[in-house]
């Protein structure tokens, strides 16, 4: 499935939309697509190409993060472009095929031209194109990393914190802030991605002294999840950290709660439990479940989400921390580009890239870096959420940081 066009917006509604980001924009912070060099005279250079390489079918998939991006792009070429220069966001869905995936990165570097990959959510992508991505010359900055290669490439920096950075600030936050001995962690099984896992609790572990109360219970989404909860129990767990979709998430709480264990536990998901899917599925059972944002809350009031909020409703893309990883990487590619003197080609925008080492943003507990190093993961921070009579609430406007 391919999706490429210059993205133009018209009409009344749409200067209305744009009328009322712009003031949002200004008044929350200069977190604008002025920054992105925009004006306003219509994009009349060169289209600047940018690829992305999503998962939208498949065993898994992620379609909001770049729905957002091509939201904020939408944005920006409404507003002038990046320095008058239209941009061109053309989309391949790998369908979590390592071959469709390579086929879609060969296709948009050297059919279609692309000068970088931003914004979008893979599966699988980052491990199958990290070394032809370097071998190219050309950087990535995906809104939602998942397998590991994402953060171990010389070529590629995810926005997001990802699920092995996600697991050791997690772990970190019962062991450290909330005092908890005896850590569990239960993770969804993917045979692939499962050593990076485990290196997540050594690196949790490196940082405390500590270890965890009973090695990691990897599971599998259509498993009865009694006999872990079993496991959890003697071992006289106190608080208990999964990684787990959303099926078996629920289906973990409500073995939980057969087996009268409630109240036994403290329990805490990644982010990807941290959805309103979630609260719905688990109602009153779900009561004090806490997870990690790896964003600013996505449902939070803060005036720092007033231009992603607009932007999103407006598009019709679905308010979460994935179109907020796509929004984000969308904005730091655009920003980015926008600062280029002279001419964009993929040298000039790949020599930027290499040169970014802060990208302050209040959607990030961290900065967000990319720098000449051979791995990037600068989303280091989690804020934390909780569930409270079926609704996310935000337990603390501090984020939760790693030690540097």
């Amino acid at each position: 499935m391919r999706s490429t066009h210059t993205m133009k917006r018209s009409g009344a509604a749409l200067a209305a939309a744009v009328l009322i980001v712009l003031s949002l924009a200004a008044c929350a912070s200069a977190d604008s697509a002025g920054d992105s060099g925009a004006s306003a005279s219509p994009p009349s250079g060169e289209p600047i190409k940018i690829g992305g390489i999503a998962s939208l079918t498949g065993p898994a998939v992620f379609p909001e993060a770049s729905q957002a991006a091509q939201a904020y792009f939408d944005f920006v070429n409404a507003n002038g472009g990046i320095n008058g220069s239209p941009v061109e966001y053309i989309v391949e869905d790998d369908g979590g095929d390592p071959a469709k995936a390579a086929q879609a990165a060969k296709a948009l570097v050297e059919d279609d031209g692309v000068v970088a990959f931003g914004g979008e959510g893979s599966l699988l992508q980052c491990a199958v194109n990290a070394e032809y991505y370097a071998q190219q010359g050309i950087v990535d900055v995906p809104g939602t990393g998942v397998d590991p290669g994402c953060f171990t490439s010389a070529a590629i920096s995810p926005v997001n914190t990802g699920p092995y950075t996600g697991v050791t600030v997690s772990l970190y936050y019962l062991s450290e802030d909330q005092g908890f001995d005896r850590v569990c962690y239960v993770q969804q099984s993917v045979p692939a991605f499962n050593p990076a896992f485990e290196a997540a609790v050594v690196r949790w572990s490196d940082l405390t002294g500590k270890e965890l109360a009973a090695p990691v219970q990897f599971v599998n989404p259509t498993d009865d999840l009694t006999p872990t909860v079993s496991t959890l129990k003697e071992s006289a767990c106190e608080a208990v950290f999964f990684s787990l979709n959303e099926a078996p998430l629920v289906a973990l709480m409500q073995a939980v709660a057969t087996q009268g264990l409630s109240d036994e536990f403290v329990l805490m998901s990644q982010t990807s439990g941290f959805t309103e899917g979630v609260a719905t599925a688990l109602g009153a059972s779900g009561q004090g479940l806490l997870a990690n944002s790896e964003f600013l809350p996505f449902n939070s009031e803060s005036p720092d989400l007033d231009e992603w909020r607009t932007l999103m409703e407006d598009a019709g893309v679905p308010l979460t921390s994935f179109s907020q990883g796509g929004y984000l990487a969308a904005k730091i590619v655009a920003d980015t580009i926008g600062a280029i003197e002279g001419e964009v080609t993929r040298e000039s925008v790949t020599a930027a890239f290499q040169a970014l080492t802060s990208f302050p943003t209040p959607l990030m507990g961290s900065d967000y870096a990319f720098g000449p190093g051979d791995s990037h993961a600068s989303n280091s921070a989690s804020m934390i959420v909780e569930l409270v009579d079926g609704e996310w609430v935000t337990v603390s406007d501090e984020w939760i940081r790693l030690p540097d």
